[in-house]
């Protein structure tokens, strides 16, 4: 754009010195025609790079997302095709789901009867439970009955020893006293193995209690639930609205979740517009200062931006460590560049951009809104060039 300063410079000259012969042509008036548009233009392009950056680097860059299945299987379908929009939630691929349901049914069942085992080991409870309050009640009148034995042992030993009273009667006494103390040991170890009986643990060794049921159940559940997802994976949907570039996935492949080899790259649609600047321009940018860009995919029209944001982090400034090897991303900036975030607005807000287009702008910082003018024509002097197609072939 220099070069159309010179040239209307030039026209004015030539009208001044040589069309009206005006002012002489001698050594003075050369040096100060030569000197007048050097100092002018350096003066014009370093106040235009302070409070009108420009960037011939400005980027259009799309979310790629790597299309990883979670579970193996016989890719059985694959409805999409490739460079078609794709809205979230529609399905991109099937993978065959019958083992996934066999796994499925498969704890489906071991989880019906494990409840089954809960519904018979809690009824077995009830009913142990019903027989120790027997034990215990009959073994509470039995050791009542005792009480009384002995005591009717002590009554019938002092009368017979008076003579007072029959001596047949004092040995039957403690015969019956021998009967009931049998009888109450014979309760308390029926008792004793009914408690261990609810406990879990028996002579025999350790059975299984309600407690451990319930634990199978919960593990069976666990199982139940992953199968369960793992089939609802057999099945994958696109996580946002987006196109799928390159499609090499067919009915018949097998598809595995490795990272390093993706079923598909998902492009999303959201964008990302970055303009590339030197650090030392981006001083005077804020956001919300007005931008205009244009895209050699739309020669000649000028996209009405707002500042969004500065990306203050970069490559350069992250410091590897071990072995691990930083890259700045799918979109790698110039050597201590920064990135500036443009937002499309108005009727531009829905434009349609390539991912990976790329075009040219200025940002219009807070200062210097005279020669905020000399910049967009420059720009829109661009854009019409943009027409042009330099080939010859």
């Amino acid at each position: 754009m220099e070069a159309i300063l010179l040239g209307i410079y030039s026209f004015f000259v030539w009208l001044i010195f040589f069309k009206f012969r005006w002012l002489p042509w001698n050594i003075v008036s050369q040096v100060i025609t030569i000197t007048i548009p050097i100092i002018g233009i350096t003066c014009l392009i370093l106040f235009l790079n302070i409070y009108a950056p420009s960037s011939h680097d400005v980027r259009v860059v799309n979310y790629v997302v790597p299309i990883n299945p979670r579970v193996n299987g016989l890719v059985t379908e694959v409805p999409i095709e490739p460079n078609r929009p794709i809205k979230k939630g529609q399905v991109l691929f099937k993978i065959d789901p019958v083992p996934y349901e066999i796994e499925v049914q498969n704890y489906e069942a071991q989880l019906a009867q494990l409840k089954v085992q809960l519904i018979t080991a809690e009824a077995g409870v009830r009913s142990t439970q019903e027989q120790l309050k027997a034990a215990t009640g009959k073994k509470a009148a039995t050791a009542a009955r005792l009480e009384l034995a002995r005591l009717r042992v002590k009554q019938l030993k002092e009368l017979a020893d008076t003579g007072a009273g029959n001596r047949f009667d004092y040995e039957q006494a403690l015969a019956d006293v021998a009967n009931l103390e049998g009888e109450l040991e014979s309760l308390a170890a029926s008792e004793g193995q009914i408690r261990e009986t609810l406990s879990g643990k028996t002579p025999e060794g350790e059975q299984d209690t309600v407690a451990n049921i319930k634990a199978q159940i919960a593990r069976a559940e666990a199982q139940l639930a992953n199968a369960k997802w793992n089939l609802s994976q057999t099945v994958y949907r696109a996580p946002a609205d987006g196109t799928v570039v390159a499609l090499t996935l067919r009915p018949g492949a097998m598809a595995v979740p490795l990272p390093m080899v993706p079923a598909m790259n998902f492009v999303e649609d959201e964008q990302w517009i970055l303009a590339i600047y030197g650090q030392n321009e981006v001083r005077k940018v804020k956001p919300g200062q007005e931008a205009e860009l244009f895209f050699r995919m739309h020669p000649g029209r000028i996209v009405k931006c707002t500042v969004d944001s500065i990306m203050w982090a970069t490559a350069q400034g992250q410091l590897p460590i071990g072995s691990m090897n930083m890259n700045a991303g799918v979109a790698p900036i110039p050597p201590y560049g920064l990135a500036v975030r443009l937002l499309p607005e108005g009727r531009d807000k829905d434009i349609f951009l390539a991912a990976g287009a790329r075009g040219a702008g200025a940002i219009y910082t807070d200062g210097g809104e005279m020669i905020h003018i000399i910049r967009k024509v420059f720009l829109r002097v661009s854009a019409k060039l943009d027409w042009l197609i330099l080939k010859l072939h």
